[in-house]
């Protein structure tokens, strides 16, 4: 009888290698498949304050770039030559029509005005002495005491003296005006500047830079520039003859700075950049305007009634244009296209897009994309 066959040790060994890792993955295919799996968390809604699309009467206008301008601008220079003695104001402060400013040493116009007082009493004294010959030699002619030529001659005499005392009058009267010009008086109302000049020095009337530029701020003026195709829509709404009213805003907060009138359309289009001038005059007793200032002129030309209006700030842009994200039933949200007729400081007035009652995200948007889940934060709804 044949001794019973054994397996191979080697043959046994892989046989368990293999049971080992069947056994390994039949365990993990097992817990794999009924082991608890983790729940994805909801995403939180966002929080953003909304608005309502509200329908209103408002304002059409054409808004341009304005530069605040003074009403009028003088620049104080002496009209003589001299020593400026003193000042009389403060540089910055308001001044008034015909208050003094400066004045200029005044005793060698004094002394002028002396002299030609001086010679025309002379003169007149002469010419009352030619006055009496006069008569006289009327009275020798009548008695044949004298000659023609002599009483001719001093009637030309006497001419000729009339004449020396006007031009002594001219010379008077000159020498008062060049005294008067040693006090330099404001030319009209406004605000002053730096002092150019300090007292002590010698001034002349060829001096350009003056002693003072006054500017008058209160009116005051706003010169703006609009396309050109805004000629025909001016002067149709000027038809009745009345003046278009023009606010200033402040050109980063769109915070309104004043009410005008519109006062001038230039006469010609800039043909280089196709667009017209206009200036505006504006009351400004707070001085909430400044020269030098920019502002953002916005001319009225009538008004659009039952127009769409939203916050400004619920207007975004992207490479398509401008849209809003509107809030759906289910507190999700929308982009949704919209068309802007005009900007009016924080409104925004709806050409096409909105009606009336839509509920827009004015504030938060930076978080949001179409179908996001929203939540009112404390801002008000409108």
């Amino acid at each position: 009888m044949t001794p019973t066959s054994r397996p191979h040790p080697r043959r046994l060994g892989r046989i368990a290698i293999a049971a080992i890792i069947v056994a390994c993955v039949g365990g993990y295919v097992v817990w794999h498949v009924l082991a608890p799996k983790p729940v994805k968390a909801p995403t939180p809604p966002v929080g953003v304050t909304t608005a309502l699309a509200q329908a209103q009467d408002v304002d059409i206008g054409l808004v341009g770039v304005g530069t605040v301008q003074a009403m009028q601008t003088v620049t104080v220079t002496p009209r003589i030559d001299g020593q400026l003695v003193s000042v009389g104001f403060v540089e910055g402060q308001d001044v008034k029509l015909g208050q003094v400013l400066a004045r200029i040493d005044p005793r060698t116009f004094e002394a002028q005005l002396q002299q030609a007082q001086a010679t025309r009493a002379r003169d007149e004294a002469t010419l009352a002495n030619a006055r009496l010959d006069l008569t006289r030699f009327q009275g020798l002619i009548k008695e044949n005491a004298t000659t023609q030529q002599t009483l001719d001659t001093q009637r030309a005499t006497v001419a000729q003296l009339e004449a020396s005392v006007r031009t002594d009058d001219a010379q008077i009267a000159l020498a008062r005006v060049q005294l008067d010009f040693t006090t330099i008086t404001a030319p009209l109302a406004g605000r002053v500047g730096a002092r150019l000049v300090d007292p002590g020095n010698i001034v002349h009337a060829t001096d350009t830079t003056g002693l003072v530029v006054i500017r008058q701020i209160d009116p005051i003026d706003v010169v703006f520039t609009l396309p050109e195709e805004a000629v025909s829509q001016i002067h149709g709404a000027t038809t009745d003859g009345a003046q278009l009213i023009v606010d200033a805003n402040e050109r980063e907060s769109g915070k309104r700075l004043g009410e005008g009138k519109l006062i001038l359309v230039n006469n010609t289009i800039d043909t280089t950049s196709g667009t017209i001038q206009l200036k505006a005059r504006f009351p400004n007793p707070t001085h909430a305007l400044w020269p030098g200032q920019y502002v953002d002129a916005r001319l009225v030309l009538g008004r659009r009634a039952r127009a769409i209006t939203v916050p400004s700030s619920a207007i975004q842009r992207n490479d398509a244009g401008t849209y809003v994200y509107t809030v759906q039933p289910d507190n999700t949200v929308a982009m949704k296209p919209v068309t802007v007729a005009e900007l009016q400081g924080n409104r925004a007035v709806i050409g096409k897009g909105l009606a009336a009652g839509d509920r827009v995200v004015s504030e938060g948007q930076y978080k949001l994309r179409a179908g996001a889940k929203i939540v009112e934060t404390a801002g008000a709804r409108s």
